[in-house]
C-alpha cells in the first residue's frame, strides 16, 4: 500500500560513498545470506514441527516401530544396513549386546525417515516452481494443471500448520535483463512522447550492452546464497534507510465495520478488541493458523507474520532496525498525552474481556494531566527519522524505564478522547475526517514506531495505524478481519454495551510511565510537532463506498473485478487530470519463499487505447468497439498481474540492479533514469482473505470497510479499494492539500462516473447509470448519501 511513497517518492536510501567502498556489495550479499540462516536458526523448533511436514515427528515413531516388529519377525528391511551400523558402534560388552540392536534400529530409521522428508519436500519444492496455472484463462484449466493439482494434494499433507510449507516453496526466479527492460519500455512508451521515449530506449540498449551482465552474476550469486534476491534489501534501502516521517509517508491504516459500531462504551470496545488480538496472537504462537492457499491448494509464504506482535521500529542514524520480543504480557496506552503500562496477563493467563474494559476504565478514569511536553511526546515517532534517533538517545538516559515499556509492548492503544466513524448530520465529511484521524490523527496521538497502533474512539469506534517495514498490507488484513469477527460475534457484549463476564476489583491499577525530559528534547518535541501538524493538516482524505454496484455484476460480466476497477481507474484519472501516468499497483509475491510484492504497471498502451474510445465521440467509436477494447485492456491487466505474481515482473528486478550498481559504483544513467520517475497514481486493493467469518447475506453491514494510505508524491493520489460482499466498493482516496492539481474528491466522482460508464457497456449494467442519480445529485456528490449508521 503506502510502500509506493517510499520505493518511489523519493528513492530508495543508499549508503554513502564512505560505506559503498569495494567489496560492499560482496558483503551486502553475505550480509544477506547471514541474516537468512540466523531467521532459520532463531525458528529452529518451529522448523523441526513445521518442516518435517507432510510428516511428522510421531511418523519416525511408527517407522522406528515397523523396523523393530521387522526384526521380531527376522525380517531385515535395511537390507544389511542395521548390521553394518550396529559394528560401528562401540562394543559395551555381551549386556549391552541388545541395546545396541535397538540403537542401530534408530538411526537406520532416522536416516530412512530424513531421505522420506527430504524426498517429500523436494517434490513438493518442485511441483510448487510450477506457474503455468496462473497463465491460463479463468475457468479454462489445461490437463498439466489438472495433474499438478493432483499431485500437489497428494504431496501436500492433510493438516499443514502456519509454517508447514516454507522449507518446499521455491526461491524467487532472477529475471532476464532483456525480459525486463522490453516490459518496462512497453509500459513507459504510453506516458512518453516520441522523443523522450527513443532516448530513454537508447539508454536501455547501453545498459543491455554494458552493466546488465555483470549485474545480473551478483544478483543471481545472492539468488543462491540469500533466502530471497530482493525482498531484505527492499525492507532496508526501502524502508529502514529512509529518513522520511512515517506517518502519511510509511504508514497505513484500517477502518472498523462502515455502518455498524457493536457498543458505545470506549472501553468495553478495547477491551473486547486487546483480547481478539491477544488471541489471534495466541493462535499464532501455536501455528493454529492456516496457511494461505491459493486455488486452495497453492500455499504462499507465511514468514511476515512472525513480526505482527512484540516488534517495533527503532529510529537509528542512518538507518532504522526491527526490534522483535519472543513476547509481551502488557500494552502500552495513550491517553490524554499520559501514558500507562497495560497488563494483559494475570497468573491464569490472558485476561478476560472485562477485566481489561475494567483496566482501561480506570485509565479514562484518571484525573491527573499530562506533564509538561508529555502529552506530544509521540509527535518526534512522526519526525525525520534521524531527529528521533537523537532525540532517542537522550530519552534512553533519562527515562529508560518508560521508553523500554512503549516499544516492549505487545502492541501500542491510543485512547482518542474524540469521536469518530459515519455520522448521520455529514456522512461524507465524517467518514473523510475519520480516515483523516486513522492515518494522520493530530500528529501526536500516534506512536508510529510500534508494528501498529490500536486505535479506540470515544464512541467505540476502532481502527488500525499499521507500520509497514515488517511486512504488507495481507498479513494485517488478515490480523483485523479475525480481530472484527471475534470481538462482536465470538466475544460479544451485553445489553448495556460493556464485555461480557465480571470486573475483577483486585487487579492493580494500570502504571502511569514517567518521562524525565532533558531540554534538549523539550525542543525536538516542539519542532516534530510543527513538522507532524503541518504534514498532517496538508493531507486530503475521502472515502466513499460505492454502492451501485460490486463483485457480483462484475463476475456476471465474466471479467477480473481487479482488472476492472483498475482500468476504470485509468478513466477516472485521465478525466481528473487530462493524460496518463504512470500507475503503481501493489502486487504480492508470496508464491516465493519471503516473498513481498511486485508492482503492477497499470497504465498500459490497451488501457489508454480504451481511455481514447470512451472519451471519443459517439460518432467516431461504438460501444460495441469500446467493449472489445476494455476487454483486452482487463486481459493486458490481468497478464501483468500474473507475471508479477510469478516472480517476472520489472520493478523489483530493476530495483535490485540499481541497488547492485551503486555499491559496485558503477555508473548506469538507465537505471538512474528508472528511479528518477514519479508515479502520479499509486493503487491497491485490499483482500478479503476470511470471507468465512462475516456473514454478508444476513449481515451486510457488518463486513469490514478496507483502509488508506498516504499519497505518493505532492501531485499524486493514493486510491485503495475493497470490495464488500457482492454488491458494494469502498474507496478510499488521498492526495494534498496544498497540491493545485490534486482534488480526492473530485478524483471520487470521476471514479464513480467511470465505473458506472463502463458497467453500461455490458447488458447487465446498463440500466444502473440511468437508475442511479436523480437531477440534483450532480452537486451532491457521487455517492450520494450512505446510509445512516446504526446505533
Amino acid at each position: 500500500m503506502a510502500e509506493a511513497h517510499q520505493a518511489v517518492g523519493s528513492g530508495p536510501a543508499l549508503p554513502s560513498g564512505a560505506e559503498a567502498a569495494p567489496g560492499a556489495l560482496l558483503q551486502e550479499i553475505y550480509l544477506s545470506g547471514l541474516r537468512s540462516w540466523k531467521r532459520h536458526l532463531a525458528r529452529f523448533w518451529n522448523d523441526f514441527l513445521a518442516g518435517v511436514f507432510p510428516a511428522s515427528p510421531l511418523s519416525w515413531l511408527f517407522l522406528f516401530s515397523a523396523i523393530q516388529l521387522a526384526w521380531f519377525l527376522q525380517l531385515d528391511p535395511s537390507l544389511g544396513l542395521t548390521e553394518k551400523i550396529k559394528e560401528l558402534l562401540p562394543d559395551w560388552g555381551g549386556q549391552h549386546h541388545r541395546l545396541r540392536g535397538v540403537l542401530a534400529a534408530a538411526l537406520f530409521a532416522s536416516c530412512l525417515w530424513g531421505a522420506l522428508i527430504f524426498t517429500l519436500h523436494l517434490a513438493l519444492r518442485l511441483l510448487l516452481s510450477y506457474h503455468g496455472w496462473l497463465l491460463e484463462p479463468h475457468g479454462a484449466m489445461s490437463s498439466p494443471t489438472k495433474t499438478w493439482l493432483a499431485l500437489v494434494r497428494i504431496f501436500s499433507g492433510r493438516r499443514p500448520m502456519l509454517f508447514s510449507y516454507q522449507r518446499s516453496l521455491p526461491r524467487q526466479p532472477v529475471p532476464s535483463a532483456q525480459d525486463t527492460v522490453r516490459k518496462y519500455l512497453e509500459s513507459v512508451r504510453p506516458v512518453l512522447s516520441d522523443e523522450d521515449f527513443a532516448w530513454t530506449a537508447g539508454l536501455a540498449q547501453e545498459f543491455l550492452r554494458l552493466q546488465a551482465a555483470l549485474l545480473q552474476w551478483y544478483l543471481r550469486l545472492k539468488s543462491w546464497w540469500a533466502s530471497n534476491y530482493v525482498s531484505d534489501w527492499w525492507e532496508e534501502f526501502v524502508y529502514l534507510r529512509s529518513r522520511n516521517p512515517l506517518m502519511v509517508n510509511s504508514n497505513y491504516y484500517m477502518m472498523d465495520f462502515l455502518y455498524v459500531t457493536p457498543t458505545p462504551v470506549q472501553a468495553a470496545r478495547a477491551g473486547n478488541a486487546v483480547h481478539a488480538l491477544l488471541l489471534y496472537r495466541q493462535r499464532l504462537e501455536r501455528q493454529e493458523i492456516l496457511p494461505t492457499l491459493l486455488m486452495g491448494m497453492r500455499p504462499l509464504c507465511s514468514a511476515q507474520y512472525e513480526k505482527i506482535f512484540n516488534t517495533t521500529r527503532v529510529p537509528g542514524a542512518r538507518k532504522d532496525r526491527l526490534r522483535h520480543l519472543g513476547d509481551s504480557r502488557h500494552v502500552a496506552v495513550l491517553h490524554r498525552g499520559r501514558f500507562f503500562r497495560v497488563a494483559t496477563h494475570g497468573p491464569g493467563g490472558l485476561l478476560p474481556p472485562r477485566a481489561l474494559e475494567q483496566q482501561f476504565q480506570r485509565v479514562l478514569d484518571d484525573p491527573a494531566p499530562a506533564s509538561a511536553h508529555e502529552e506530544h511526546l509521540a509527535a518526534l515517532t512522526a519526525a525525520p527519522r534521524d531527529v528521533w534517533a537523537q532525540a532517542r538517545r537522550a530519552l534512553q538516559g533519562r527515562a529508560a524505564e518508560a521508553l523500554e515499556a512503549v516499544e516492549g509492548a505487545a502492541f501500542f492503544v491510543s485512547l482518542d478522547p474524540e469521536p469518530a466513524g459515519l455520522a448521520r448530520e455529514d456522512p461524507a465529511a465524517s467518514l473523510d475526517a475519520y480516515a483523516h484521524a486513522l492515518l494522520a490523527g493530530r500528529g501526536h496521538d500516534r506512536w508510529y514506531d510500534k508494528s501498529f497502533t490500536l486505535i479506540v474512539f470515544s464512541n467505540g469506534k476502532l481502527g488500525l495505524s499499521v507500520e509497514h517495514s515488517w511486512a504488507d498490507c495481507p498479513i494485517s488484513g488478515h490480523m483485523w478481519e479475525f480481530t472484527l469477527a471475534t470481538e462482536c460475534f465470538q466475544l460479544g457484549y451485553s445489553v448495556d454495551g460493556h464485555c461480557k463476564g465480571h470486573p475483577e476489583p483486585s487487579l492493580p491499577q494500570p502504571q502511569r510511565l514517567h518521562w524525565d525530559l532533558p531540554d534538549k528534547v523539550h525542543r525536538s518535541i516542539s519542532l516534530a510537532l510543527r513538522g507532524a501538524r503541518a504534514l498532517s493538516g496538508d493531507t486530503d482524505c475521502h472515502v466513499f463506498p460505492f454502492s451501485h454496484f460490486g463483485k457480483g455484476l462484475i463476475k456476471r460480466c465474466r471479467l477480473s473485478s481487479d482488472s476492472f476497477v483498475q482500468v476504470a481507474l485509468q478513466l477516472a484519472h485521465f478525466r481528473d487530470r487530462g493524460r496518463f501516468c504512470l500507475t503503481y499497483e501493489s502486487a504480492m509475491t508470496r508464491l516465493f519463499l519471503e516473498g513481498r510484492t511486485e508492482t503492477v504497471r497499470s497504465c498500459t498502451r490497451e488501457a489508454c487505447d480504451f481511455v481514447r474510445a470512451m472519451e471519443a465521440q459517439e460518432a467516431t467509436v461504438g460501444d460495441s468497439q469500446r467493449l472489445s477494447l476494455f476487454r483486452l485492456a482487463v486481459d493486458k491487466h490481468q497478464a501483468l498481474l500474473k507475471a508479477a505474481m510469478s516472480g517476472q515482473g520489472v520493478d523489483r528486478h530493476l530495483f535490485a540492479l540499481y541497488i547492485v550498481s551503486q555499491l559496485l559504483h558503477l555508473p548506469a544513467p538507465f537505471l538512474d533514469q528508472v528511479h528518477s520517475e514519479q508515479w502520479q497514481l499509486a493503487t491497491s486493493q485490499i483482500p478479503v482473505q476470511q470471507a468465512h467469518l462475516f456473514d454478508v447475506h444476513n449481515c451486510p453491514d457488518y463486513v469490514s470497510s478496507g483502509g488508506g494510505f498516504g499519497p505518493v508524491n505532492d501531485h499524486g493520489y493514493g486510491v485503495s479499494y475493497i470490495f464488500m460482499g457482492d454488491g458494494a466498493i469502498t474507496f478510499h482516496i488521498s492526495s494534498k492539500k496544498s497540491s493545485t492539481k490534486t482534488d480526492s474528491r473530485r478524483l471520487g466522482r470521476h471514479i464513480e462516473d467511470a465505473l458506472l460508464d463502463v458497467a453500461s457497456l455490458f447488458p447487465e449494467g446498463q440500466r444502473l447509470k440511468r437508475g442511479c442519480r436523480g437531477p440534483g445529485d450532480e452537486a451532491a456528490g457521487p455517492q450520494g448519501t450512505p446510509a445512516a449508521p446504526q446505533p
